[in-house]
């Protein structure tokens, strides 16, 4: 259950992104849950990968940007494998990462 919340709450901070940042564009909330299934999975794939040695390098003081770096790095590459995604440039990635990190951390304490 909480996957599918997990899911569908990245989705929702996508489009809503779409209105806030206007280098960001989605068709729609199919598209958007779709993409949020996308950089889950690969997060749980090559996410882990990048995320492990660079957590090793800094000793775990930096995993929080870490996260965040490799989590936009994922929502590029979704961006590169959906025809109606669209981000323009790194930082709105970054922007985005931020805001699911967040919100995932918000939602856990929940």
């Amino acid at each position: 259950m909480n996957l599918i919340l997990s899911i569908l709450l990245n989705a929702a901070i996508l489009l809503g992104m779409t209105y806030i940042l206007p280098t960001v564009t989605i068709k729609n909330f199919t598209t958007a849950v779709l993409v949020a299934l996308v950089i889950g999975l690969l997060n749980a794939t090559l996410g882990w990968l990048l995320r492990f040695p660079l957590n090793v390098v800094t000793f775990g003081l930096l995993s929080f940007i870490v996260h965040m770096v490799v989590t936009a790095v994922m929502i590029k590459v979704a961006d590169k494998l959906f025809s109606d995604f669209y981000i323009k440039g790194f930082t709105p990635a970054l922007i985005i990462a931020l805001v699911m990190a967040i919100a995932g951390t918000v939602i856990s304490f929940v």
